[in-house]
C-alpha cells in the first residue's frame, strides 16, 4: 500500500461541500462558499514545517552526524477544521478520495476541539452507541 507524505509547509485537507457549521458555531453557507474565495475542510495531514538552518550544524567531518536543517512546526494539526483560500489549493485524488493540498500560509483560521470537549463527549456516549 502506498503512503502519502506531505512535504514542507503544506497541509492535506479533505474538502467539505455544502453548508457547514462548526461545533464552535461558525457557518459557511454553500452559496457564500461559491461566491467567496474561502473554503472549509478537515486537516488530514501536515508536513514537517518551515525549513530553518540548524545552528548546531558545523559541517566539520569530525563532528557527529547532524542534519543541516531543522523544521519549525506548523500550527495546523490533523483533525482541525480549516478556513482557507481556495485559489491556493491544488486538487488531487489519492486512493479514490479527493484532497486539497494547500500551503500553510493560505489558512485563515483553524477550529480545534479542546480535550475537555472530547472528554465530555466520551462521558455522554452510551456503550450501545459504541457497539453500533
Amino acid at each position: 500500500m502506498s503512503e502519502l507524505i506531505v512535504a514542507g509547509d503544506r497541509v492535506l485537507i479533505s474538502p467539505q461541500e455544502g453548508e457547514t457549521q462548526t461545533e464552535a458555531g461558525l457557518v459557511l453557507p454553500a452559496s457564500v462558499a461559491e461566491r467567496q474565495d474561502v473554503r472549509i475542510g478537515r486537516v488530514e495531514q501536515v508536513g514537517p514545517g518551515y525549513v530553518m538552518p540548524n545552528p548546531d550544524y558545523t559541517g566539520e567531518p569530525w563532528s557527529t552526524d547532524r542534519d543541516s536543517v531543522r523544521y519549525l512546526p506548523l500550527q495546523a494539526q490533523p483533525g482541525d477544521q480549516a478556513f482557507f483560500l481556495k485559489k491556493e489549493a491544488v486538487e488531487i485524488k489519492f486512493n479514490g478520495r479527493d484532497y486539497l493540498i494547500i500551503p500553510h500560509s493560505a489558512i485563515l483560521a483553524l477550529v480545534r476541539r479542546r480535550a475537555e470537549d472530547l472528554a465530555g463527549d466520551i462521558e455522554q456516549m452510551d456503550i450501545e452507541d459504541l457497539l453500533r
